[in-house]
């Protein structure tokens, strides 16, 4: 290798943190280099460690320790700018109970936590007067390698680590929903709406509910943001201008609108990763914020042979999802959307 392996793992970083959508240019070492410079230095070096199959059997446990550094670190970061705005993200040592602080004592917003584990299993929660245990269940992402291919170099480990990381932030973005989902039964009845597509009314009500503990702010995919425009008022150029522009109102009656991020479990694009018919508004200020994402321990990566020679690379991280709602919190179903 060309670089250390030191520098590797900060290349590596960067190339993962970096976000060619907001940048032209990043700085690596005191020098401004573009997102594609870095990405092919990245896939050089990476190739230099398992260009071929002797040198990834020779390099493979510094290859795998690349992986998991480079998760370890981007992997909490991209979670907590995702959902920043109504989740805590807390990273705790292998072994260290995964404890969250709610307050308690405020007069008006009755908090309930909502139990809910990974895979559809169901976790136990230790509740005590301040404080509460998210339990962490393993999520895991893998890719799998043809010897042919990547003795071909058709494919390359730097590709390969960025669909590992892409699946781990969709099974977490899956368990934000799910926990949020598991919790509308607990809501206030004035809390919640059912709707047949968007109904203005119904909308207007809930945010007047909402604001009544902080200021508003809704959360929605972007299969229902298309629909929430005004009867009245919409038609001015700003408006007119704005929706051409993003494909929806950015700004509901003042009401900051935040696109969830939507993708699919795989290549035909019939399985959603979120349910869209869900819209959340969530008051800012009021207690803590709703969800809490715990991560455990270090990201662990291995190996599987198949008996087909290809090999699955394998990636465990071990994560714990958790929603604490409020009676500010609401929900608007849009019964027309399918999932």
């Amino acid at each position: 290798m060309s670089l250390e392996f030191t520098e590797l793992v900060k290349l590596g970083k960067a190339v993962a943190k970096a976000d060619p959508k907001t940048s032209l240019t990043f700085s690596f070492n005191n020098e401004t280099l573009s997102y594609e410079a870095m990405q092919e230095t990245l896939r050089q070096e990476m190739n230099e460690l398992a260009g071929d199959y002797k040198s990834y059997r020779r390099n493979q446990l510094q290859l795998f320790e690349l992986i998991e550094e480079i998760m370890d670190e981007v992997l909490p970061k991209k979670v907590l700018d995702r959902y920043m705005d109504f989740a805590e993200v807390k990273t705790f040592a292998q072994g260290d109970r995964p404890i969250f602080k709610r307050r308690t004592g405020h007069k008006r917003a009755k908090q309930f936590i909502t139990k809910v584990g990974l895979s559809g299993r169901y976790e136990v929660f230790k509740l005590g007067e301040e404080s509460f245990e998210v339990k962490t269940s393993a999520i895991g992402g893998a890719a799998q390698i043809g010897l042919e291919e990547f003795l071909d170099g058709r494919v390359d480990f730097a590709e390969l680590t960025q669909i590992v990381m892409e699946g781990m932030d969709e099974l977490i973005q899956r368990e934000v929903a799910n926990a949020l989902i598991a919790s509308v039964n607990q809501l206030p009845a004035a809390n919640k709406v059912v709707g047949n597509g968007f109904e203005e009314a119904q909308m207007d009500r809930l945010l007047a509910t909402a604001a009544s503990y902080g200021e508003p702010t809704i959360y929605c995919t972007l299969e229902f943001a298309v629909k929430m425009v005004p009867e009245e008022g919409w038609r001015s150029d700003r408006m007119k201008d704005e929706r051409w522009n993003n494909g929806f109102l950015a700004n509901y009656k003042g009401k900051r609108v935040v696109i969830l991020p939507q993708s699919f479990e795989d290549e035909t694009n019939s399985k959603k990763v979120i349910d869209p018919r869900y819209v959340w508004i969530i008051p800012s200020g009021v207690n803590d914020k709703p969800v809490k994402i715990a991560m455990e321990g270090e990201t662990i990566v291995k190996e599987w042979e198949n008996r087909d020679n290809s090999r699955e690379v394998q990636v465990y991280k071990k994560v714990g999802v958790n929603a604490i709602m409020n009676n500010g919190i609401c929900c608007y179903q849009d019964s027309t959307l399918t999932f």
